[in-house]
Order: C-alpha cells, then structure tokens, then sequence
C-alpha cells in the first residue's frame, strides 16, 4: 500500500465529515474508546492541551504549539481539517506526520477497524495518538473536531481545557441556542482540570460555570481580565500588540478576530506557568511571530498575492466572518484603496443567509463553489446573495473566479477569497498560483 492508497482508503472506507457533512458524524465515544485501547491507551504517554469551541480553536492550537514548541517541548498537533494533504492533520514540532506511519498504521490496524465501521475522524484521531507517541512527545495540544461532549478527542485527561467561544455552526449536531452549543463545548471540562473560556456570553456563561462547579474545577474567564491594552496593524497581515508583561508582541496572525484569540492565548500562557511549565519571554514572542513558520498553518487571513494584494481566511460561519467583513470594510475605507474584489463560496449547510447579510456592499462579488460534495451551487449562492443585495457573476470553480478577479483588477485593489475552508484549500491548490511566505 502507498501512501496515496491509504489515504484513499480513509477516504472512501470511512465518511469523511468535510465531504459529505451529516452523514458522517457517529454519536458517542464507543469506536473512539474500543480503537483506543486496542491501541493500548496511547494519549496516556504524555501530557495533553484540549481546545474547543465555534471558531479561533485552529489558531489557538496552533499558537501554543509554537510557543512551547519554541519553550523547548517536543510538541504534537492535532487538528482539522486539512487543506491540501491529509498529514497537516497531526504534526510534531511542526513536521507532518510521516507517509510511512500513515501507511503502517492502516496496515496493521485495518482488520480490527473495518467491522467496527469507525469514521474517518475516529480512524485520524486514534492515528494522531499513536504518532505522538511513537515519537515520544512531551505534550500535545489537541483540538476538536466537532462539539466537544461527545467528540471522540473527549478520552483525554488534559492538563488544560481551552474553549475559545460559542457561535452558531453545526446546529443539527449540537443544538440551536448558544446555550445547547455551549453545553456540547462544555463537555470537554474535567475533574481538576482547569479551563479557560476564551470569550463569552450571558447565556453560555452560566452553562460553563454550573459545568466547572459539577466538576470542582477552576474556570477562568479570558476576557474579564484582557491583557492586550491596544493592538496596531504593520500591513494586512502583521501587528502588533501591546500588553503590560509584553510590549510590543508581535504576531503572524492578523485579522480582526485574532486580538480575542491572543488574550485567549496570553492566558492559557499563564496558567501552564502555574502548571510548572516553563515558558520564557522569548518563546511566547517567537511563538506569536513565527506561528505559520513553526507550525504549518494556513488561510488565516493569509497573503497569498500581490499587485493586487490576494488574502484568504477560513472563516466560514456567522460569528467568524463578522470579524472578516468588518476588517475589509475598514481596509476599503483607507485613502488610496481601489476596489474590495471578494471570491466567496459556501457550503449547503451553514447560516448561508446570516452570513450574505454580514457582507461588503461595496465589493464585486465572484460567486463560486469548493471541489466538494456539500458544496453549494454558485448559482444559488449568487441568488441569495441577491436577495442580500450583493452583485456579482456566478463560476464553477475557484480557480475560474480567481482568475476573474485578477484580470478584473488594478494593482491598487483587494481579492479576498473565503466563505468556506475548501474554498480556501482549493485556492492553496493551485498550481500556479503564488502563494507568498
């Protein structure tokens, strides 16, 4: 078996959430706890960070990893989904997991799998704790996939839980109230394990304090105490926070959004410091700056061309492009800017109306529809967004509204590409394109 036979086999033996949505999500922690002790237990074998939450988890994950990979800790990743190659899924100290593993593993452990009919998640999930422990991991920063109760990352005993936020995505899965949400996310918090919730609300306040008081465990609000006093941007994707303990941080990450996951972050900082981890001045701010360098992370508000300047983000729901429409309409008011050019697809089952009514209306729109199956119809993307009063021509395929936009547009203007993460793994794709960094 290659490895491009293995990863065809993840795909097609199990459902893959990302392609075909509903149909892939298995209720319940039994395959996850079967696999796992097959496996003999691997995720005891060192010490592990949960992250959950609607949005900014990725970015989070990634951040701390950089900063103790930077601290001197051999340090795995687990996230999702992946962009252009499944191994960006499971990561140490910042290098994909080996072809080699991938292969090794579905080998050896295919006829034990195939009659519990696990997921594509719970086969990865079970893959990435085997790896951090073949390569002897000192800690591993663990995100979620989906929800967080009955996530199948939800057999760990962390060090720290993290939940960055509640927002209304994957309704059919974990309720439609932010407090149903927030219980679901709430499920990651354990006995004695502190855990820090990133942003919050009145109505998903209440649920993490009554789950942290079942548990006994301290919670730790971020934004009651934000440690970033200003922020200012360097260029689009570049700034520069100032704090009391750490002037002038500065990070790769830019966007809107990312001020609340750095206080986020800043404090997770301080509670593994009094979890004896040792953590200097010098990798919290090379963690911050070198994250995407470090880490391999992608499509957050990422500068992948210029003359026109072409950005992308990964935001794909209500409550994270918000965040991403407020900064265009900022980037598009400043003196000497040309036209805001947005390439925008979505898929069939997000908050597709909420988001249009969030959107530009001073930018020319490039409807179009990511190489997946839960992909929704340019056509019906570019109706809707007309009820929504957006204007713009309909494309089969990213790389024809890309290429639209770009012959369209003056060096002085902005693309920016997003609405879903395949929309954004279909532009890093491209096999011509420049992507810069």
């Amino acid at each position: 078996m290659t490895y491009q036979e293995a990863v065809e086999y993840l795909y097609t033996q199990t459902p893959l959430f990302q392609n075909v949505g509903q149909e892939a999500y298995k209720e319940g922690l039994y395959n996850t706890v079967t696999i796992d002790r097959h496996l003999g237990c691997p995720h005891k074998l060192y010490k592990t960070i949960h992250v959950a939450g609607t949005n900014g988890k990725g970015s989070v994950s990634h951040t701390l990893a950089a900063i103790l990979q930077a601290s001197g800790l051999k340090t795995g990743l687990y996230t999702s989904p992946h962009l252009t190659d499944f191994r960006e899924r499971i990561r140490v100290n910042g290098k994909p997991v080996s072809p080699q593993f991938v292969v090794s593993f579905i080998e050896k452990n295919r006829e034990f799998l195939e009659p519990l009919h696990p997921s594509f998640f719970e086969v990865t999930t079970a893959m990435a704790f085997s790896w951090f422990a073949e390569q002897e991991v000192d800690v591993a920063v663990i995100e979620t996939g989906l929800g967080g109760r009955l996530d199948c990352t939800n057999i760990i005993t962390p060090v720290l839980s993290i939940i960055t936020n509640i927002g209304f995505d994957h309704m059919k899965f974990l309720g439609d109230t932010l407090s149903g949400i927030a219980y679901e996310k709430a499920g990651i918090i354990k006995k004695n394990v502190p855990v820090i919730i990133g942003e919050d609300q009145p109505e998903t306040r209440t649920v993490f304090e009554r789950k942290a008081e079942e548990m006994g465990t301290k919670i730790i609000f971020a934004q009651d105490n934000c440690k970033i006093i200003s922020h200012e941007y360097v260029n689009p994707s570049k700034v520069v926070y100032e704090t009391a303990a750490l002037p002038a941080l500065e990070s790769g990450l830019a966007g809107l959004c990312q001020e609340k996951n750095a206080n986020t972050i800043l404090t997770a900082v301080d509670e593994l410091a009094r979890k004896r981890f040792n953590i200097p001045e010098a990798a919290i701010r090379k963690g911050f700056k070198d994250v995407c360098r470090m880490t391999g992370l992608r499509g957050r508000w990422q500068i992948v061309g210029k003359k026109p300047d072409i950005i992308c983000d990964t935001g794909h729901n209500s409550h994270g492009l918000k965040y991403i429409a407020q900064h265009l309409e900022e980037l598009s008011s400043k003196p000497g800017f040309g036209q805001l050019r947005i390439v925008m697809g979505m898929v069939n089952d997000k908050d597709v109306t909420d988001v249009l009514a969030l959107m530009p209306r001073n930018a020319k729109y490039y409807f179009t529809q990511a190489s997946v199956k839960r992909a929704l119809e340019a056509s019906a993307l570019k109706e809707m967004a007309k009820q929504a009063g957006l204007t713009g021509r309909a494309y089969s395929t990213v790389p024809l509204a890309v290429a639209a936009a770009q012959r369209e547009a003056a060096p002085e203007d902005l693309i920016f590409v997003g609405g879903s993460t395949f929309v954004v793994a279909d532009l890093l794709s491209m096999p011509d394109f420049f992507i810069q960094g």
